[in-house]
């Protein structure tokens, strides 16, 4: 009875466009009502719990970091340097798109922050030089949704969290899936752009691009800093995430100067609000996990898939097509939450490590992103570009079909997610 209500409740809550960890938190509150075995407290005592831990800090400083760095002038740097770097390929713009997205990425840890900050910027221009709105919108939530895969990464913050696993390892994993995906975007990109007969942006320099580099070492030298401190054991990943609010204040007050005092308050408040909506989901998803766990809800699922088949690549593959369906409909910190218990009883038959399961599901869930209902990068993409949701949806098929190949690498490829991490002290 207590399980049924919990699932009933919370697919209705969903159903009628209640917020994600509204319906979470009514859900939760509605099977602990009817369970009636514990005192309501209880239910104080894991939102607190759910939200009490170290790890769990990095998450609104990265998106304080992430908001200072862009006021600071960051964004218009690092696509100068992707111009540099790849305009000169044919339809370079939607290629430049792409690789600012990569860059971007290894400063906010967010995919719908990613998409905004480097889209209010390339949107306009694609479409101005003649680009088609779905395409353009395609393109750039394409690779907004890079923003969750290379680290810093808010989604493996809380992978980390749930299931113990090493932050710092988590977000090395993420470095060459990152690429890889960003690569088979921009081959992907190059070749629609070409059948298309967009032009390219400008004849490759060397002159132009050093004198890139040197514009954007202060942007670029904002992952090297996280990254090389992980990678080197001087501070761990939430420490990591205080340097990097550090780093951003320095920048955009003392060597860009285009952040001013006057406007911290406003960053501040609009960080902590986003981070509060986070935080809200964390904290009722942890009453939701734990009812689960009463109910023994994960164990019985997994008992089920491993009824199925115990080979570990069908497993996988249905894991990541429950993932994959799973990002369509359901925000990524809420899938998160309400998935990986359900994986963690299965990872001794998977034979994967657990770095290389936060990578595939992560990938997965950035993947939802691009989808519809949800696909958030693909929402915020066309707002930009005030195109129909429905002509982006058209021109996002040819780049979901090379993620699903990129998936299926990271799925079955361990090296690619766990070579880097081995190094990490």
């Amino acid at each position: 009875m207590t399980t049924a209500v919990l699932i009933v409740t919370l697919f209705f809550l969903f159903f009628i466009n209640t917020p994600i960890g509204l319906a979470i938190g009514l859900s939760s509150l509605a099977a602990f009502l009817v369970q009636g075995e514990f005192s309501l407290m209880m239910v104080i005592q894991r939102l607190y719990a759910g939200t009490d831990s170290f790890p769990l800090m990095a998450v609104p400083l990265f998106m304080l970091a992430g908001a200072l760095m862009e006021a600071g002038g960051i964004s218009r740097r690092v696509v100068h340097l992707a111009e540099a770097l790849v305009g000169f390929l044919p339809g370079g713009l939607a290629a430049v798109a792409i690789v600012a997205s990569m860059f971007f990425a290894g400063i906010t840890g967010s995919s719908a922050a990613d998409t905004a900050a480097v889209g209010g910027l390339l949107i306009p221009e694609m479409v101005r030089r003649g680009y088609d709105r779905g395409f353009a919108s395609a393109v750039q939530a394409a690779g907004g949704s890079l923003g969750v895969v290379i680290p810093p990464s808010i989604p493996m913050i809380i992978f980390g969290f749930l299931t113990g696993a090493s932050v710092s390892k988590l977000f090395l994993s993420g470095i060459l899936p990152g690429l890889l995906i960003g690569i088979s975007l921009v081959v992907v990109s190059t070749f629609l752009c070409r059948r298309s007969h967009y032009g390219r942006m400008e004849s490759f320099s060397l002159k132009h691009l050093a004198q890139a580099f040197w514009e954007a070492k202060w942007a670029l030298g904002a992952p090297v800093v996280i990254l090389g401190g992980i990678l080197g054991g001087i501070f761990t990943a939430t420490e990591s995430a205080a340097v990097a609010v550090l780093y951003g204040l320095f920048v955009g007050l003392c060597v860009h100067r285009q952040l001013k005092v006057k406007d911290l308050p406003e960053i501040v408040i609009r960080s902590m609000l986003i981070s509060s909506v986070v935080l809200l989901i964390i904290a009722t998803a942890a009453v939701f996990s734990w009812i689960m766990a009463i109910q023994e809800i994960p164990a019985a699922i997994a008992t089920e898939m491993l009824s199925l088949s115990h080979d570990p690549i069908v497993l996988l593959i249905l894991i990541n097509v429950m993932l994959l369906i799973a990002g369509t409909f359901v925000e990524t910190t809420a899938a998160l939450i309400l998935l990986v218990p359900v994986l963690i009883p299965l990872v001794p038959k998977l034979g994967v490590d657990m770095v290389q399961l936060g990578a595939i599901v992560v990938v997965n869930l950035s993947i939802g992103m691009l989808t519809p209902p949800l696909g958030i990068c693909l929402i915020v993409a066309c707002g930009i570009a005030g195109a129909r949701l429905e002509e982006a949806i058209r021109n996002i098929v040819p780049f979901l079909l090379i993620l699903m190949v990129d998936l299926l690498l990271i799925t079955f490829w361990p090296p690619l997610t766990l070579w880097i991490p081995q190094f990490s002290r």
